[in-house]
C-alpha cells in the first residue's frame, strides 16, 4: 500500500524538514517488507483567493489532484483520536483489505475544505489544539514510523 502524504505550505530547509525526512525514510526502509510503500510528500502552495472559504476550496481541489485514489485520513483538531497501537492497527487493516493507497492531508492556515473533510475515510487528530503545519508533519511522519515498528514487532515502540 502506497502512503502519501498532501501538505499545504512548504517546509523551509532546516531541522524541521530534516526530521520529517529522517522518519520517513525509516518508514520507507521498514515498510517494504510489510508491503508499505512510497511515504512522499507533496507540498501544496497556499491559495492567494480572497476569502478563507474559498482559499479552502482551491486548496481541497490542489489536494484531490495530487494524491492517488485510495483511502483518505485528514488531518483535524476535531477529528478521532487513535493511540499508536490502533493507528497502526488501522493502516494494517486497510493493507490487508488491499487498499492500493492511503494520502494523508495537512490543512494550510484557514484548515481543511469541510466538504473534502466530509469525504474523508478517516479524519485524525493529534490533539484538540491547533498546530503548526510543520509540527504536524513532523507528528505523522514519526507515527507512520512507529506504526510500522509496531507492525513489525520492531522494539521502538514500548508502549503498553
Amino acid at each position: 500500500m502506497r502512503i502519501s502524504i498532501a501538505a499545504v505550505g512548504r517546509m523551509k530547509n532546516g531541522p524541521e524538514r530534516e526530521l520529517v525526512a529522517r522518519y520517513l525514510e525509516r518508514a520507507q526502509a521498514s515498510g517494504k517488507p510489510l508491503a508499505l510503500t512510497g511515504f512522499d510528500v507533496h507540498e501544496l502552495a497556499e491559495s492567494r483567493a480572497g476569502s478563507a472559504a474559498s482559499r479552502k476550496a482551491e486548496e481541497a481541489k490542489s489536494i484531490r489532484a495530487t494524491l492517488p485514489e485510495g483511502m483518505l485520513v485528514m488531518l483535524d483538531e476535531r477529528g478521532k483520536s487513535l493511540s499508536s497501537e490502533a493507528f497502526a492497527t488501522q493502516l494494517g487493516r486497510w493493507r490487508d483489505d488491499g487498499r492500493q493507497a492511503v494520502g494523508f492531508v495537512i490543512g494550510g492556515a484557514d484548515g481543511i475544505d469541510p466538504e473534502f473533510v466530509k469525504s474523508a475515510d478517516l479524519t485524525l487528530s493529534f490533539s484538540p489544539m491547533v498546530w503548526p503545519h510543520q509540527l504536524v508533519r513532523i507528528m505523522l511522519a514519526e507515527q507512520l514510523y512507529r506504526a510500522i515498528t509496531i507492525l513489525s514487532g520492531h522494539p521502538y515502540h514500548r508502549g503498553d
